[in-house]
């Protein structure tokens, strides 16, 4: 089986109601992707397929760890992943047409001959989207066991060398309206 066609499901043969898939996903599945902004990932990705007549509701639960890139200490940084992503999936006879044409990123169409669901984009797509935006060791102390200590004691001498810097005297006299509503 190649890497490919493990995370294809061939719905032709399924019964109706749902049914349940594991995948346990590492480094290696990124390989035919873009370079990636994480490392040493190890997330599991259960899905839940519940065929109906005409479509299939699909339940995407992405669960696991990875690494990332501090964005203040630049720090490897462990993140734990969990997300749950759903997607209806619609047998009809334009797919190309349809999928153009629709403006919900949840729904998606297959042609009615298609036999095969092929879920690696919506597995890559969906554990970029689990991890967020900004990648920090501790928001609140920035003194987590993974913080760049060198890095902190920079950040916490420039922090105190901005809190001396003067006010702009153009913003001097608004001082006096701040209490004005109490």
């Amino acid at each position: 089986m190649s890497h490919r066609r493990e995370y294809e499901i061939a719905f032709v043969g399924l019964k109706p109601g749902p049914h349940e898939y594991n995948y346990e996903i590492t480094d290696k599945f990124f390989s035919v992707f873009q370079q990636q902004d994480f490392h040493n990932c190890k997330a599991k990705v259960k899905l839940t397929l519940d065929k109906k007549t005409g479509f299939m509701l699909l339940k995407f639960e992405i669960g696991g760890q990875l690494e990332v890139t501090c964005d203040r200490c630049s720090n490897n940084l462990p993140l734990d992943l969990w997300d749950e992503f759903n997607i209806t999936v619609k047998m009809v006879e334009d797919p190309e047409i349809m999928n153009g044409q629709e403006e919900d990123p949840d729904v998606y169409y297959i042609g009615r001959g298609d036999s095969h669901l092929s879920l690696a984009n919506w597995i890559y797509e969906f554990i970029n989207l689990s991890i967020p935006m900004q990648k920090v060791c501790d928001f609140e102390k920035m003194d987590g066991p993974y913080c760049n200590p060198a890095v902190r004691e920079m950040l916490n001498k420039l922090d105190t060398e901005s809190g001396k810097e003067e006010t702009n005297p153009i913003w001097k006299g608004l001082e006096k309206f701040k209490n004005l509503d109490q």
